[in-house]
């Protein structure tokens, strides 16, 4: 078993080694960072300052430790590099221990447990939601909350809301409304569970100019709590639910609203079924499709471009895309297509908000690989072009990470930029990789128009060419 390990860990380092010496080719501009404890979740925040050559964001991860020191929501400064800035030999020069300069932790609230999934409000991405091993879900609005020193024995900080109502824990689906403040979870009592943060009487700084939540924990008041060690989370405001959805017969593990309504959603589960509900249609599934797997499912999103899109990922290591025009096919699933390209279970998968046919899908063989449905049975029509053994619609492939891949966001504010975090317990026994990326635009944009911008420097790559 050793040596198998070895072996293991050996094709993983020649693997990285050989992504490592195409960096510059590949990417517009890369960033990797080395985190001391690992992080389950990324997410991207709101833009905070503009300059010439960068853009500065919030980034939101989190740091769940052995319990020497308590676990910990972090708030971090992402200095983000515009496009064609970076040069190509600067940012494959990284070393893998160090932390990158373009990371900078702004903030840390001390989480009661781990930190297993983070999500923002789409309204206000200053405010997110958090689950962690309970049955509640915790909302914080991380600008107001005081900034916290993680040592041993601190208290928790206290989160801005409580919303409750499932029946046992609810450890990773969540999922955040677009058109409304609702929240939308799901947990091993195998429910999913939808409340409106609006239904707590002091909103917590929905509207783009309302203020933040002064009575919670942002207020001097919520600061002394924090500092006196009685500010538990039983002490914030709860909220109860809208409505429980019943319709699964395993562990719920993910949730997602549709992008253009805030009654319809769907959720997917270890039960391997792909449900699509509607609040007005009651609390039982509007459609259960029954083996949108052949395992369990861990993942889904709805594409915001086109909402009869929805994609899932499993155990089973596919993607599959469905049509909820044509969902089943005698009660089985009956996906438009099948991704294969990943050899582990697949953990996240989410649309492109750049365009409509693309997507990503994470896993846990290491890899984020990059699809164009489009792409999927179109001939290559130019003769002489090398066939490869690509799966049908992969056209990138993310390498950088050495261990599984628990989470990855595409950034809604500067396109085709991702972040993604792999949990490095396996390789490396313990931390984790942030990396922030955005492929070469070469790679996505039309053939044509890349065929003419090379022309257009033809004489001056040749004159670079190395002379034999």
């Amino acid at each position: 078993m050793k040596e198998r390990g070895k072996a293991g860990q050996r094709s993983v380092d020649e693997r990285y080694t050989q992504w490592k010496s195409l960096v510059p080719v590949l990417y517009d501009w890369l960033a990797n960072h080395n985190l001391v404890w690992p992080s389950l979740s990324c997410r991207w925040g709101p833009q905070v300052e503009h300059a010439t050559y960068k853009n500065r964001q919030r980034l939101y991860l989190s740091e769940q430790t052995d319990g020497s020191v308590p676990n910990t929501l972090v708030i971090a400064n992402c200095d983000v590099v515009k496009p064609r800035v970076a040069a190509a030999e600067h940012i494959s020069q990284f070393n893998e221990e160090a932390r990158s300069p373009f990371v900078k932790k702004f903030k840390t609230i001390i989480h009661p447990g781990e930190v297993n999934r983070i999500r923002e409000l789409p309204q206000n991405s200053k405010i997110v939601g958090t689950h962690t091993d309970s049955p509640d879900v915790l909302i914080w609005d991380v600008e107001a909350q005081p900034n916290r020193h993680a040592v041993l024995g601190a208290a928790p900080s206290r989160p801005d809301l409580v919303l409750t109502g499932h029946q046992e824990n609810a450890e990773f689906a969540l999922s955040m409304c677009p058109i409304e403040p609702l929240v939308l979870s799901g947990g091993k009592d195998m429910s999913v569970v939808l409340w409106s943060i609006q239904d707590h009487i002091s909103t917590l700084g929905v509207a783009s100019d309302a203020k933040s939540l002064e009575a919670s924990s942002g207020s001097s008041g919520g600061k002394q709590a924090a500092k006196a060690g009685n500010n538990k989370s039983s002490d914030s405001p709860t909220v109860a639910p809208r409505g429980v959805y019943q319709g699964h017969e395993d562990t719920v593990e993910d949730v997602q609203f549709c992008p253009t309504s805030a009654e319809e959603f769907c959720s997917v589960g270890d039960d391997s079924c792909l449900i699509l509900w509607d609040a007005r249609a009651g609390t039982s599934p509007v459609v259960k499709v029954e083996k949108a797997h052949n395992s369990d499912l861990h993942c889904v999103d709805w594409n915001p471009h086109d909402v009869n899109f929805i994609l899932t990922g499993s155990a089973d290591n596919s993607v599959r895309m469905f049509d909820r025009r044509n969902l089943s096919s005698g009660g089985i699933g009956s996906p438009v297509h099948k991704f294969e390209g990943h050899s582990a279970a697949v953990l996240c998968v989410q649309w492109s908000p750049d365009k409509a046919s693309v997507f990503g899908s994470a896993a846990e063989d290491g890899f984020l690989n990059v699809w164009d449905h489009e792409k999927v049975g179109k001939k290559r029509e130019r003769s002489g072009t090398r066939t490869t053994n690509s799966p049908p619609g992969l056209f990138f492939q993310h390498a950088g990470h050495r261990d599984k891949v628990v989470d990855f966001h595409w950034n809604a504010s500067d396109p085709w930029t991702i972040v993604s975090v792999s949990d490095d317990c396996q390789s490396t026994g313990g931390g984790g990789t942030l990396q922030i990326w955005r492929m070469s635009d070469l790679i996505y944009r039309p053939e044509e128009e890349v065929l003419e911008e090379l022309e257009k420097f033809k004489s001056h790559i040749l004159t670079c060419a190395p002379k034999t």
